[in-house]
């Protein structure tokens, strides 16, 4: 693969990991040590910097499959039937494993909770996953342990009667008291690793928010996702110039609030059970991270 360079004098590495958003830079990093990564025929070094109109050729070698396998990991369960199970997700965890994430993840949990009880409609590493939020989200995610389960509640995703409501802390105050952002995203232009509002190669995306309370320079909101698009709620919040405080990729870099991170949280989940049919809710706490910001700004 053959990748271009339109800007002047940024590290090869850097360039590379942006057009590679599969991979990670330390994995970028060592495709360049072991020989990888050419220009003009010649193997490039990560410390090079690009000169615009270079050509960099990538290989990418033969990856090994991973199996995966079961990890004694805790979950926090806030239900579990025959059916399905929905976990409180910590910061930190990824979903399912993928490049640079090859074990710890939640899959690698529900392997050892569930044993063979997980449906396989979306193939060998994601066994069970309905839907997925950020390694850096916390809370509420379904998990399917049947492939009628999770045809049933993929139905109701798509028909949005499946309702995510999120909380998070965004900076900046609101005049309104709620409001709908319905802007498309889509891949962002030029850094393959972000998302963005645009018109080109997007899908429609719909988020709901509301205030919860205001302290000046940030505001408590909640929001309830019509669509779920990757990073959604992060990118409408950012489109409105309310970026998530802690999130480094579409808001502020340097720390704020005590946050390691983006301040979002899966607060609830309403739907269908797939076999009684029974309409059900199910909640968890902010988590700890979360309050204490939140105590931050009670006491200005």
């Amino acid at each position: 693969m053959d990748y271009r360079a339109q800007r002047e004098g940024q590290r090869v590495d850097l360039f590379l990991a942006e057009q590679l958003p599969e991979l990670s830079r330390s994995a970028v990093q060592k495709l360049l040590e072991q020989g990888f990564v050419t220009c003009g025929g010649k193997p490039v070094k990560k410390n090079m910097k690009t000169e615009v109109g270079q050509v960099f050729s990538v290989t990418l070698p033969e990856l090994r499959e991973v199996d995966l396998v079961a990890q004694d990991i805790p979950l926090d369960i806030v239900y579990e039937d025959e059916d399905l199970l929905v976990i409180n997700k910590p910061k930190g965890m990824v979903v399912h494993p993928a490049a640079g994430h090859v074990d710890g993840t939640l899959v690698n949990a529900l392997l050892h909770h569930c044993g063979d009880s997980l449906s396989g409609i979306n193939g060998e590493k994601r066994p069970g996953i309905v839907h997925r939020i950020d390694m850096d989200t916390t809370g509420l995610l379904i998990v399917a342990k049947n492939d009628f389960a999770h045809q049933f509640l993929s139905e109701q995703l798509k028909d949005h009667s499946l309702s995510r409501t999120y909380e998070c802390i965004v900076r900046g105050g609101f005049k309104e008291d709620s409001g709908t952002v319905n802007a498309p995203i889509g891949r962002h232009p030029t850094d393959r690793k972000r998302m963005a509002v645009t018109e080109k190669n997007s899908r429609d995306a719909v988020t709901h928010w509301e205030v919860i309370a205001r302290y000046g320079s940030y505001t408590h909101l909640r929001c309830r996702l019509q669509t779920g698009r990757t990073h959604q709620i992060r990118v409408h919040m950012a489109y409105l110039n309310h970026p998530i405080a802690g999130d480094p990729v579409y808001g502020v870099k340097k720390p704020e609030l005590g946050l390691r991170s983006q301040c979002l949280h899966a607060r609830e989940l309403t739907f269908v059970h797939p076999r009684s049919g029974e309409r059900m809710t199910l909640a968890c706490p902010l988590p700890e991270e979360f309050t204490a910001a939140l105590k931050r700004l009670q006491s200005k």
